[in-house]
């Protein structure tokens, strides 16, 4: 397997206004102290990460009262320059969808409207040919075939059982185009049958890992840019073959995301 690496653009959205002031997944708790300061600048080192790997990375405008625009990731799903816009299933995140949607627009994307709740890649995940389609706590079933429709590659829906693994980025990795890090317990039976058949060499997380979101991970086909708490799924994809970055959000993490949450990739 040759593992090659490809130059990406991202789109990011800075964490002035992070709080942790809602309660709408497991990872959040408001009575729990916070540090907006601290999540601001492990979000720039994230930038930078990508910066330093040679990716571009543009940003959106961050709106007051938006604590969770910082996961730019639940924006929008693009591929081929077509972008189906979001529906969030909670109306904290709700006025998040048409800024999103707005910097699209403005930046001369098509932009399509969902009739049913989808949070972009937070359940979207290109995987070389097919996007992989995460349900079961946010995303509804139904936007898999109007997901297919809009973005015009076919869609495999997969089932999440784990509360705490809520979005499919949670849960799964893509690596490359053929390859991808999963942790199989996050999946129903099924699920974890065609993950077995479409990705015979996958590379398997742990309770541990998963634990530190460890699999809400970036990878450019040959980088994985991981929280640096996963240890043990940092030491497995180097025995595959990728190389890897430990970043620090663990502060970010408090409201349940990690490096993939914070990275919308934008693909022309």
């Amino acid at each position: 397997m040759t593992i090659t690496a490809s130059p990406r653009r991202y789109l990011m959205c800075r964490p002035t206004h992070f709080a942790v002031t809602y309660r709408i997944n497991p990872w959040m708790d408001p009575t729990a102290p916070y540090d907006n300061a601290l999540a601001v600048s492990q979000w720039e080192s994230l930038r930078q990460t990508y910066l330093d790997l040679g990716h571009t990375v543009e940003l959106i405008e961050p709106l007051p009262g938006l604590p969770d625009m910082v996961f730019s990731a639940n924006g929008a799903t693009v591929v081929d320059g077509r972008v189906l816009a979001v529906q969030f299933r909670d109306a904290e995140r709700a006025d998040e969808a048409p800024a999103y949607a707005a910097w699209f627009r403005e930046h001369g994307f098509e932009v399509i409207e969902p009739k049913h709740t989808n949070e972009g890649e937070g359940d979207i995940l290109l995987a070389g040919d097919v996007l992989l389609a995460g349900t079961g706590f946010r995303t509804a079933h139904a936007s898999h075939a109007e997901t297919q429709e809009a973005l015009r590659r076919p869609v495999i829906t997969l089932q999440l059982v784990d509360p705490s693994l809520y979005h499919l980025d949670t849960a799964l990795c893509v690596l490359d185009d053929t390859n991808i890090a999963y942790l199989p317990a996050a999946f129903s039976p099924g699920s974890q049958a065609v993950l077995q058949q479409l990705y015979p060499h996958a590379v398997i997380a742990n309770a541990e890992d998963a634990a530190v979101l460890g699999l809400n991970a970036v990878s450019d086909g040959r980088t994985v840019v991981l929280p640096v708490q996963a240890t043990h799924l940092a030491a497995e994809l180097r025995a595959a073959g990728y190389q890897t970055v430990g970043v620090d959000v663990s502060e970010l993490r408090k409201a349940g995301g990690g490096p993939k949450c914070c990275t919308l990739e934008v693909r022309s």
